[in-house]
């Protein structure tokens, strides 16, 4: 049978709805109501940058525009609802994935082992001995905290980079977690003090940890490649995720499906059966405008991104000034189910203005008058986010697309 071809304004739909753009940004932006964002999106992205406000911070406000910082702090931090470890890049996980992450804390384990003694040498094993037993007798740390634990003998790896390295392996094979964060450096204690008994005792096989990857990842992107769904996560490798589309598929599971892309052709991807039947039900996307964080969910993957929205969008922080197209960290911009541009801009926090420099619409979007209103509108909002009320527009900021 010819498989169903789902055209690219219902992709689009399908995608954002599946991603918390699907309705306007109000809901509750606290305890379990923020604890239900951070499930359905399935994780947060957690970034050290804040030229505008950090990335984690973005993502939840774009979804809840209540959200205040302090929240996320208190659901991870004291509730313990969330924790944090290690997707594609640092994030804030909920609670109830920590036992599937077993699986990942023994393959970085084993990887990370076998290549740093490689590399610094048999004093590897004693240091990351030493750490954990400073934490064990003297609780929660941070890697400043062990700057002038050394060894009696050097090591070279000990000297290279002391607590860091060692807390960065602990904390990656799961033997150390996130107690809590100060500013934004990781406090870290002993995984069973900080982990809830019923998470930390929960236990799942192999098998049982890659089904629920994939089928999770599956039901967050509303449709995916094999490829996709191992990097969802980045918890399963692409030979288990593509066996089990394979198997999946056979059994009728899933179905495949061909998803119609921006810029012409369709794209093989696999989706639930009961997903392709509540299609026609999917509300129409609010035409409001948001001002997105460049590490959305919704973005992520960068090449989808162009593939589905036909917005191609890369990051120049390395690209020479003079080679840049745009400023070298601007942020998307989304009208309804359209990518309409990308705006540089950057919170000047000692003088409490929100400086925009730039404002690049897309080839073939126009700025009205409307458009206009409504993005002075998101950039008001973006300045109650980070306490920079001031709105400073640099002469010329509008540019042409």
């Amino acid at each position: 049978m010819a498989r169903p071809v789902i055209d690219n304004a219902t992709a689009r739909r399908l995608f954002l709805h599946r991603h918390g753009l699907g309705a306007g940004p109000s809901g509750p932006a606290t305890g379990e109501g923020l604890a239900q964002v951070i499930g359905d999106l399935g994780f947060v992205q957690v970034d050290s940058v804040n030229t505008v406000a950090r990335a984690h911070d973005m993502i939840l406000w774009s979804r809840r525009q209540a959200y205040k910082p302090a929240s996320l702090r208190w659901l991870n931090d004291r509730k313990r609802a969330t924790f944090e470890h290690w997707t594609h890049d640092a994030s804030i996980l909920p609670m109830a994935q920590f036992p599937h992450w077993r699986l990942k804390f023994a393959r970085d384990a084993a990887r990370m082992k076998q290549r740093w003694t490689q590399w610094q040498g048999g004093g590897f094993h004693a240091e990351i001995d030493r750490v954990l037993t400073h934490i064990s007798d003297h609780g929660p740390v941070g890697s400043g905290d062990l700057a002038e634990q050394r060894p009696e003998k050097s090591t070279g790896w000990w000297d290279w980079h002391p607590s860091k390295t060692a807390l960065e392996y602990l904390w990656r094979a799961g033997e150390l977690s996130v107690s809590r964060r100060e500013g934004f450096r990781k406090i870290y204690d002993l995984t069973e003090r900080v982990i809830p008994p019923e998470a930390l005792n929960a236990r799942f096989d192999e098998a049982e940890t890659v089904d629920w990857a994939c089928a999770a990842a599956l039901d967050r992107l509303g449709f995916a490649t094999s490829g996709e769904l191992a990097a969802f996560w980045d918890l399963v490798r692409p030979a288990e995720a593509k066996a089990w589309v394979a198997d999946a598929v056979e059994m009728g599971r899933v179905i495949e499906v061909e998803i119609a892309l921006a810029q012409g052709g369709t794209r093989s991807v696999v989706m639930w059966p009961e997903t392709l039947e509540t299609l026609t039900q999917l509300s129409p996307i609010p035409p409001r405008l948001r001002i997105l964080s460049p590490f959305d969910p919704a973005l992520r993957d960068r090449n989808r991104a162009e593939r589905l929205f036909g917005f191609h969008y890369r990051i120049e922080i390395f690209v020479p000034e003079a080679k840049r197209r745009y400023g070298y960290y601007v942020f998307p911009v989304m009208e309804g189910d359209r990518m309409i541009g990308r705006i540089d801009m950057k919170c000047d926090r000692s003088r409490g203005g929100l400086d925009v420099t730039g404002f690049w619409p897309e080839p073939g979007v126009r700025m009205g008058k409307g458009r206009h209103v409504r993005l002075m509108k998101e950039l008001e909002r973006v300045t109650r986010l980070t306490g920079c009320p001031d709105l400073r527009l640099s002469p010329g900021w509008l540019r042409h697309s």
